[in-house]
């Protein structure tokens, strides 16, 4: 279990924090910036380094889709790792490996080399990623503490998510090898800095044995649907090669679900998946991700094809709605504690369906003020209030041992949604492109890209809506508190349930026991 502070420290009253929680949230918070960082960053480079490489179109798009190979296949397993083998271990190796794969990548002279990197660098994420968050989620105390370190904690990817555009259009004008070097100093000062204020885990040693055929089926299974997806756009949806290739992947996930039955210590708990309110958080993460990543892939091609805007002008344009998200970010943590998760998540979806029809106006010479700053602004608003209230959502109520194996699978959501609807979404473009590509043509094959990205959206916030039936719905555990010095309480964990100690005791060091008097979300 991870220790945050020593155990004779007392509690802190809320809302005030110490030098060294500080610490470990901003060296957290510096891994999330760096994902997200990454990701938006290479887009723009991309024409520069096929110039320079001699790559071609489609080489080019495994330096994308690599990246996302190794992060969305290997979550599930980089989480459960975290939970067996510590979590500060696991996320300060993965760290130490993300800053030599940036370092290789802003190097290296050839393409699969690069690739390569890139490939490594999302696998390294893949464990950074769910030992950040569970680290995080075992180191503030459930409530308003947790509520605002996560509303951090999560506002730090979309501002690195923004950074990184305005970024990639400076440094590409002087070389796009910056581009995949600046990660790496960022990665090794939050390296020094981890090794220093990072709580000590140690590893799980009541565990059931290591389920390693989990592992492998889960791991494959992942790398396998997310290639798919990614190939299925220049393969054909309904070729032969990708019909197989979602059969391949249907039959993995058969047998690791029945795997995964069987295991005394199974890679993930499905017992976890019968709660409505997880479920809710991992269906909703898969809509919002793959709809805000197929609306910036549309409204960029929007920008820079047709109204012939330079990448820095595009990225400026994006700004707003970051830059809402890192003012905001201060204040989310209350604003949940105030209405919790599922009207925040309700209302930000709102937001966003608004946002997404708005910009369906665009036309070949917009005003920018009137027409797109308002569609930001609203999607700005809403990735303030759905990102970090799904995060809280997913990991409320979960045990210590399990926040590991939860975070991966949050990730895994995140990841598999936006490569899923990303596929859709342009194949449903490609499908329309026009044969006579005159700029109002092609801007018209676009809107039902819109319209699609707008569906997934309203997809998100119908899934939401059943959360708001009551105001208690299972969630986070309120316990009795012992006033004993040096008494910690320990959840009981039931496999036969979907939610930690939901409807039973907790027992603290002492053997006194107490009851579960209230949950909420």
């Amino acid at each position: 279990m991870t220790s945050p502070l020593p155990t004779s420290a007392p509690p802190l009253p809320e809302g005030r924090w110490n030098a060294r929680l500080w610490g470990t949230l901003l060296v957290l918070c510096a891994a999330m910036f760096l994902d997200a960082l990454d990701v938006s960053m290479v887009g723009v480079a991309l024409p520069s380094i096929g110039s320079d490489l001699g790559l071609s179109t489609s080489t080019l798009q495994w330096i994308v889709s690599g990246y996302i190979l190794g992060y969305g296949g290997l979550l599930l397993l980089g989480g459960r790792t975290a939970d067996l083998l510590g979590r500060r271990q696991v996320f300060l190796v993965a760290l130490g490996v993300f800053a030599l794969a940036s370092l290789l990548g802003g190097l290296v002279d050839s393409g699969p080399l690069l690739i390569a990197s890139r490939f490594i660098k999302g696998l390294s994420a893949a464990f950074t990623a769910p030992a950040g968050l569970s680290i995080i989620t075992t180191t503030f105390p459930e409530g308003p503490l947790r509520n605002r370190a996560l509303s951090i904690y999560t506002t730090c990817a979309a501002t690195g998510f923004s950074m990184g555009l305005v970024l990639s259009g400076l440094l590409t004008e002087a070389s796009w090898r910056l581009t995949m070097l600046l990660p790496a100093p960022i990665a090794l000062i939050a390296l020094a800095a981890g090794l220093r204020l990072l709580p000590r885990s140690e590893r799980e040693k009541d565990h059931d044995g290591y389920d390693i055929p989990g592992a492998v089926l889960g791991t494959a299974s992942m790398l396998l649907l997310v290639y798919t997806v990614v190939q299925a756009p220049q393969s054909g949806w309904t070729s032969a090669r990708t019909l197989l290739s979602f059969l391949a992947v249907a039959v993995l996930l058969t047998v690791f679900v029945s795997v995964e039955r069987r295991s005394a210590g199974p890679l993930i708990r499905l017992a976890v998946l019968r709660s409505g309110s997880q479920v809710r958080a991992q269906l909703g993460a898969m809509a919002f991700f793959g709809s805000y990543v197929g609306f910036q892939f549309l409204a960029t091609l929007y920008m820079q094809t047709l109204l012939g805007w330079s990448a820095l002008h595009t990225a400026l344009a994006f700004l707003p709605a970051g830059a809402l998200v890192a003012v905001s970010s201060t204040k989310v943590g209350s604003i949940v504690d105030r209405f919790g998760t599922p009207r925040l998540i309700a209302a930000g979806f709102a937001f966003m369906v608004a946002g997404y029809a708005l910009f369906l106006r665009v036309d070949l010479d917009p005003v920018y003020a009137s027409v797109i700053l308002p569609s930001m602004l609203l999607i700005g608003a809403a990735c303030a209030l759905v990102f970090p209230s799904l995060n809280i959502q997913a990991t409320n109520g979960v045990a210590n041992h399990e926040q590991g194996m939860v975070s991966g699978l949050l990730n895994t959501s995140v990841q598999v949604g936006g490569a899923i609807f990303l596929a859709v979404v342009t194949a449903v473009v490609t499908a329309g492109a026009p044969a006579d590509p005159t700029p109002q043509a092609v801007l018209d094959s676009y809107r039902p890209g819109l319209t699609v990205v707008t569906v997934i959206a309203a997809a998100g916030l119908l899934i939401t809506l059943p959360g708001l039936r009551s105001r208690r719905a299972p969630g986070s555990v309120v316990v009795a508190r012992s006033t004993a010095p040096r008494t910690r309480t320990v959840a009981r964990t039931d496999p036969r349930t979907d939610i930690e100690a939901a409807a039973g005791t907790v027992t603290t060091e002492t053997g006194i026991e107490t009851e579960t008097v209230g949950a909420r979300e």
